[in-house]
């Protein structure tokens, strides 16, 4: 087993609290050290309250479906002989209603696109490869969430 940790830190600094009248601005700090600017969604939230810029928690989801599903992706080719030489995701997460009817990123769907060197796989076997990754994925094992993959 291994522990993953990260600390989240928000400070109301001199704004009202009440009133739903306060940033939602704050800072994700890993244990490597990383710092990121997180806030709420402006789609929650309105800014001046929530700050476009910052990674909110629904796009750190798909970011963390996405980038799990990528690292395992690129060991299983590893692992059968081939070279990928990039790799990029335009990955998707969408809010709705669970089967409970609370708010919830119902279903993230990971749009990858691998460039290979040498021998490149069938499109059967990329497939192969994709789900793969997708069963030994540790976040996706982890979600109740609809993860739909579709190989560009």
């Amino acid at each position: 087993m291994s522990e993953h940790s990260a600390t989240i830190s928000w400070r109301r600094g001199d704004e009202p609290f009440t009133g739903q009248r306060y940033s939602r601005g704050h800072e994700w700090r890993f244990d490597g050290g990383t710092t990121v600017a997180a806030s709420a969604s402006p789609s929650v939230v309105p800014a001046p309250w929530s700050v476009p810029a910052a990674v909110d928690p629904e796009e750190a989801f798909v970011a963390a479906i996405a980038s799990c599903h990528m690292l395992w992706f690129l060991s299983l080719a590893a692992d059968r002989g081939y070279v990928v030489d990039s790799y990029e995701d335009e990955a998707v997460g969408v809010m709705g209603r669970n089967a409970e009817r609370r708010l919830a990123v119902t279903r993230v769907t990971l749009r990858p696109r691998a460039v290979w060197i040498g021998r490149q796989p069938t499109l059967d076997e990329a497939r192969d490869l994709h789900h793969a990754a997708h069963e030994a994925c540790f976040i996706a094992n982890s979600v109740r969430t609809e993860i739909l993959c579709e190989p560009r």
